[in-house]
């Protein structure tokens, strides 16, 4: 190799190694309850840029509106929601269950699992009507909405739903989670609650390429009101004696992202932190494509 050829070659390989990558923080389920939300505003104020996918359905949307309305650091986006995975706290359409009766059980709450929901035999239309109304909540709050996604995966549980919520995006003109090129990583929520700060430094440190990668977080102050939130879906989140830890799963999650190392990691490896209005203002809503399956980082439960 010449001498040109040398300094071209040396220039590219540092560019590589020294090119500054990116993850995208993506926290779920903003607005589920006050535990959550006050995580949410933790972040802000701890200057964390992130994607804040919000529960418009929940008693608690109201608080989240002001938590995450037009703050620099935050994109919002509507955690399109059709099931309800809790024992005690339950919740139903916004648009009332005699407008989408196909969409709820008998007692007028979502199905708990994806398997019922899409067992219930749903109307397209019906599904439709409701995530409109989840859409139009948002806005009519004020809420700057970015991009959507899907509680549990449910809203694309079938290729008929996945066009409605393509339909949907372009309409509002809005992004859709997972659907810019984005490397998941979706071990943080399965790893043993002592475990979640190193399983989200790995990621950081194994990041070696300009791809955006996709940390999916569930954050929440660890309050009593999470000693009742039992997820009948997940094994997982019960203890050995059959005590639910999802507020322990969450507030670790929670600390992981507000701790030392973390920050840490992210300037030793020379990673910025975006959030999805950055990713859409860069590539465009244009280049938006369906990945082969999008159900793949679900569990169909």
């Amino acid at each position: 190799m010449r001498g040109g050829g040398k300094i071209i070659f040396i220039l590219f390989c540092f560019s590589v190694v020294f090119a500054q990558k990116r993850i995208l923080i993506r926290c779920d389920d903003i607005g589920l309850c006050h535990s959550v939300n006050v995580a949410a505003e933790k972040l802000v104020e701890a200057g964390i840029r992130y994607s804040a996918s919000v529960m418009t359905v929940c008693p608690w949307f109201e608080e989240a509106v002001k938590v995450v309305k037009d703050k620099e650091n935050v994109s919002v986006g509507v955690h399109l929601t059709l099931t309800c995975e809790w024992k005690f706290y339950k919740w139903g359409p916004i648009a009332g269950k005699y407008v989408v009766p196909s969409l709820v059980n008998r007692d007028g709450y979502f199905s708990p699992t994806v398997r019922d929901f899409v067992g219930n035999n749903p109307v397209i239309r019906e599904a439709e009507i409701e995530l409109r109304e989840q859409i139009k909540r948002a806005l009519e709050a004020g809420l700057k909405i970015d991009y959507v996604d899907y509680h549990m995966g449910a809203a694309i549980a079938t290729p008929e739903l996945q066009e409605l919520v393509y339909k949907l995006a372009r309409e509002y003109k809005v992004g859709i989670s997972r659907c810019f090129g984005e490397v998941s990583h979706d071990n943080i929520w399965g790893t043993p609650i002592e475990l979640k700060l190193d399983s989200l430094i790995a990621i950081v440190d194994n990041i070696n390429d300009d791809k955006v990668h996709l940390i999916v977080i569930h954050p929440s102050m660890n309050y009593p009101e999470m000693d009742m939130m039992e997820d009948i879906n997940s094994e997982l989140m019960y203890s050995s004696e059959g005590k639910s830890v999802v507020g322990e799963h969450r507030s670790a999650e929670l600390e992981a992202l507000l701790s030392p190392k973390f920050r840490e990691a992210l300037k030793g490896n020379n990673i910025k932190l975006i959030n999805y209005r950055d990713l859409i203002s860069e590539v465009g809503l244009d280049s938006m494509k369906k990945p082969e399956d999008l159900l793949k980082h679900y569990i169909v439960r």
